[in-house]
């Protein structure tokens, strides 16, 4: 019976390649390796055809799937390939760590920090990373060098069974399951560890210290399964606690073991030419040589990742770091997203969400996607009914932009990414249902009666009639008009109806019937225009800010709806008469109505000017200026009278007055666009009397308005 420990680190080309030239010449007949047990169930998964790392078993509490946890693989990961050695040569394959649920309930760090810096040191390195992927990554099959590390390891553990808890446990489990493999009569073990734990494997220990280890750990009802993963993901110090800094040059090194230097350069030559960037082929040549040339002067056996980097950043960058980070995140680190076949068993939400997406035409990727969705036809209607749904679950694959410069209803933008952790969200939503739509559905119907805000249900229901989740859309509507009967809060009220106002005017888009909304935002636009104007008295200066924003937003959810507005403007009106000590809101609805057209020029002159009278103090007069002009260097520019006397206003100001007023006019005035900041300070510099004569030709306008009266009117005569 021979027990061979063959310590690797986790993710590691080199390490992977040795520990793949040792198997086949050791034969094993059980290949244990270290990882949680509930893999057990999944791990011949691993050997289909479409399973293509990088990949991940994902571990979970089946009553609590948001306790979880990762143990990442990558193609060059040992353990992979001590996998699919055992399955093509039909080896009995083992995971022997601790479960899921006993590591959940054991508390520790781990045992040492850093513990190869000082190996490294020694070695003339100030970095254990870059010590240990040279003398072990960068290699070809070295099978002989399982032996040195377990050296190395024993002598940085004197005493390998003196470890804090967690690793005590761990250790003791693999021992415990070392000898259980033994027991059964297997004569070849392979046992394929962490370099760190290979001294406590090899050690003689009792079988009974290991359980008085592991007496009364917790056991959980686990589950494993495969999902896809990413080289970006696998990057962070994640799963097995071995995160690395570059996958994407790992997966190069386990590739093209061969002229590495050579094929590297070129793939960098040709990211850097893909974004318009030089990289010749002469260049290329120059950058191999460096890297060789580099690498000898450094002792190196061939070029390594630093090489490789140096040479690239003298010879295509020219010294610049911009292009070098383009290298990184594209080559050193890559995206690349793995895939889990159909027959890899999974929750039935996260069946039914592929189906989805292969019907959708709509594959999950790890790069950053933008969406342009016309909602207008089918296809695309339905994939924005998907992401919308899952919103809803929190699942946020995609997230909604706006485009700029695009104001088309039947267009929507998304940003759509895949990241590895929105497996265990739909674990953690299959609670709610089997389906997307089901398990949507019953998720908002939970969340509704949490909901205390009429805002808060406003979206909600925007949500459900975006997502398609009609069955849902009876109790939104009921829990809002509860909830909007008992509101007295105009603001709150007011808050609530331009989303409900985007819903019953865009509604149709989706195919969708908003008569139930439309009923309800007619009472709820009763109860604001009979409440708004006494709600409007006496505010605070941050409650005044807050009510002309509503008051702002309630006008372009009142406009999108193509209703009468007289009773709208009627109300704008009264706040303007009766909260004239609250400048910035009365302001506020005199712009509105002036541009709306209810009031006349003169109106808006006369209302101005009484703003700017002496009764006023100073402040209250900027804060009435600040709402009614906010947004409108048009009608300043066009405006004489208007301009004249705001004109006279700021001129007549007294020293300190105008230097306390100044910011909260610069903040009126940078709500206009530059073009009309520009003009208006050209208009200022000249005379009044030339402006008035250059805008304003009575005889020339007394002579044209015949004319175009006809042709407005059309008439033929």
């Amino acid at each position: 019976m021979s027990r061979s420990v063959l310590g690797i680190r986790h993710h590691g080309p080199g390490s992977a390649r040795s520990l793949r030239r040792a198997l086949e010449d050791l034969h094993p007949d059980v290949v244990l390796i270290e990882g949680p047990p509930e893999a057990d169930t999944v791990v011949q998964y691993a050997h289909l055809p479409d399973m293509q790392p990088p990949v991940a078993l994902l571990v979970y509490d089946s009553e609590k799937p948001e306790h979880s946890a990762f143990y990442p693989f990558a193609i060059f990961s040992p353990e992979w390939q001590a996998i699919q050695y055992a399955l093509d040569n039909l080896v009995p394959v083992r995971f022997i760590d601790l479960g899921f649920g006993q590591r959940m309930g054991l508390k520790g760090s781990r045992a040492h920090e850093d513990p190869l810096q000082g190996l490294a040191a020694a070695a003339g390195y100030a970095d254990a990373e870059r010590w240990w992927e040279h003398l072990v990554e960068e290699r070809q099959d070295d099978a002989t060098v399982f032996d040195a590390i377990l050296q190395a390891m024993t002598a940085l553990r004197p005493d390998p069974l003196r470890t804090d808890p967690r690793e005590a446990a761990r250790e003791a489990t693999m021992r415990q399951n070392i000898r259980k493999a033994e027991k059964e009569g297997f004569q070849r073990i392979a046992i394929v560890c962490g370099a760190w734990h290979a001294p406590a494997l090899v050690t003689s220990a009792a079988a009974s210290h290991d359980a008085a280890i592991l007496k009364g750990l917790p056991k959980l009802r686990s589950v494993a399964t495969w999902v896809p993963w990413t080289y970006g993901r696998l990057a962070i110090d994640s799963g097995y606690g071995a995160g690395i800094e570059s996958p994407g040059w790992y997966h190069h090194l386990w590739t093209h073991p061969e002229d590495t230097a050579s094929i590297w350069l070129a793939r960098v030559a040709e990211l850097l030419r893909s974004e318009d960037l030089d990289a010749s082929p002469a260049q290329t040549v120059d950058a191999v040589r460096l890297a060789v040339a580099l690498s000898a002067l450094r002792g190196r056996p061939r070029p390594g990742l630093d090489e490789m980097n140096d040479a690239a950043l003298a010879v295509f960058c020219f010294g610049q770091p911009v292009p070098m980070r383009l290298i990184r995140e594209r080559l050193i680190v890559g995206e690349t997203l793995g895939h889990v076949p159909e027959e890899t068993p999974q929750v039935a939400l996260a069946q039914d969400l592929a189906r989805l997406q292969k019907r959708l035409r709509l594959p999950p990727q790890a790069e950053l996607r933008e969406l342009d969705l016309d909602l207008r036809k089918d296809t695309d209607r339905l994939r924005s009914v998907l992401l919308h749904q899952l919103r809803v679950l929190g699942i946020p694959w995609g997230q909604a932009v706006t485009a700029q410069g695009k104001l088309g209803t039947f267009h929507e933008y998304w940003r759509l990414r895949w990241r590895p952790e929105l497996s265990v969200s739909l674990v953690e939503a299959s609670r709610w249902g089997n389906t997307v739509p089901d398990a949507a559905t019953a998720s908002a119907q939970a969340r509704l009666a949490e909901q205390g805000e009429l805002a808060q249900v406003v979206q909600l229901l925007q949500d459900l009639l975006l997502a398609g989740l009609f069955a849902a859309m009876p109790a939104a509507v009921q829990r809002l008009e509860d909830l909007a009967a008992l509101s007295v809060d105009v603001l709150a009220l007011m808050a609530a109806v331009p989303p409900l106002a985007r819903l019953v005017r865009y509604g149709n888009v989706r195919q969708t019937d908003v008569g139930a909304a439309g009923h309800l935002l007619e009472g709820m636009r009763a109860r604001i225009f009979v409440g708004l104007p006494p709600a409007c008295v006496a505010l605070a200066p941050e409650a005044a800010e807050a009510m002309a924003q509503a008051i702002r937003a309630l006008d372009e959810a009142v406009s999108l709806l193509d209703q009468d507005t007289a009773i709208w403007h009627e109300t704008l009106a009264r706040v303007v008469e009766t909260c004239q000590g609250v400048g910035l809101v009365a302001g506020t609805a005199a712009g509105i109505l002036l541009d709306a057209r209810a009031w006349t020029p003169e109106e808006g002159r006369r209302r101005l000017g009484l703003a700017l009278s002496p009764a006023r103090t100073p402040p209250e007069a900027a804060a009435w200026v600040e709402g009614f002009l906010t947004g409108r260097g048009t009608l300043l520019l066009h405006d004489d009278g208007l301009r004249s006397l705001l004109d006279d206003w700021v001129g007549g100001l007294q020293g300190e007055v105008f230097t306390e007023l100044l910011p909260l006019l610069r903040r009126t005035f940078a709500t206009f666009s530059d073009g009309e900041r520009r003009q208006l300070g050209e208009r200022m510099a000249r005379p009044r009397q030339e402006t008035k004569a250059e805008l304003w030709d009575s005889q020339g306008v007394a002579l044209a308005l015949p004319y175009l009266s006809r042709v407005l009117s059309w008439t033929n005569d």
